[in-house]
C-alpha cells in the first residue's frame, strides 16, 4: 500500500519536447509529487522528453506501458531508467514490448540484498546474472541493459541502497548512458 503523502499528486511529471527522445523513469519514491521533475533532472528535458512516472500514486506504470506499447519504429528512441525496487518489473515492462526500449538503465537492482559491505557492486552483478535469459532476449530485441549507479560506502551517498534516481550521482550516469555526459 502506497504511503498516502507519496501517493499524493499526479502519477507522471511530464518535461521536455514529446517529439523528441524520451526517458521514462520507473520511481518508487514517488518525488514530484508537486508536478516538477526532481531539480538534478531538470537540464536534461532540455535535450529529451522525460516521463517521470510516480509508482506510489498509481497509474505510473499503466502510462510507462502505454508509451512503451504506442511506439513505432521511425519513432525518437526511448531510454527506460528503474531503481532497485521496481528493477524486476522494468524488465517485465521492456520485456512486452521488444524492441521499444534502446536502454534499460538500471539503479542499484539489488537492493534488497545488499550485504553490510555497503557496496552494491556485486549484488548487482549477481542480480543481472539471475536475470540474465530475460536480458540476453532483450538484448537480441535490441535493448541494452546495464546497471548504471551503484550504492556505495562513499560519503556522497548519505542515504541507505538504493540511491535515489534524483542523486546528482544517478543523472551523471544516466547523462552518460545517453550519450550527453
Amino acid at each position: 500500500m502506497a504511503e498516502p503523502l507519496r501517493s499524493e499528486g499526479p502519477s507522471v511529471v511530464t518535461a521536455g519536447d514529446p517529439a523528441g527522445p524520451k526517458v521514462i523513469v520507473l520511481d518508487p519514491a514517488g518525488a514530484g509529487k508537486h508536478d516538477e521533475l526532481p531539480a538534478t533532472w531538470r537540464p536534461l528535458a532540455e535535450q529529451c522528453a522525460v516521463f517521470w512516472c510516480r509508482v506510489p500514486a498509481g497509474g505510473a506504470l499503466t502510462e510507462a506501458d502505454d508509451l512503451l506499447g504506442d511506439a513505432g519504429p521511425a519513432d525518437p528512441e526511448i531510454s527506460v531508467v528503474a531503481s532497485g525496487p521496481f528493477a524486476t518489473e522494468a524488465l517485465q515492462l521492456v520485456e512486452r514490448h521488444p524492441g521499444a526500449a534502446a536502454r534499460l538503465l538500471l539503479v542499484d537492482p539489488a537492493s534488497d540484498a545488499f550485504l553490510p559491505s555497503g557496496d552494491a557492486r556485486e549484488a548487482n552483478e549477481t542480480w543481472l546474472s539471475e536475470h540474465d535469459d530475460v536480458i540476453a532476449k532483450l538484448r537480441e530485441d535490441g535493448t541494452v541493459v546495464r546497471v548504471v549507479a551503484s550504492s556505495s560506502d562513499s560519503p556522497a551517498d548519505r542515504v541507505p541502497p538504493p540511491l535515489p534516481l534524483g542523486h546528482p550521482e544517478v543523472v551523471a550516469a544516466v547523462r552518460m548512458a545517453l550519450g550527453d555526459g
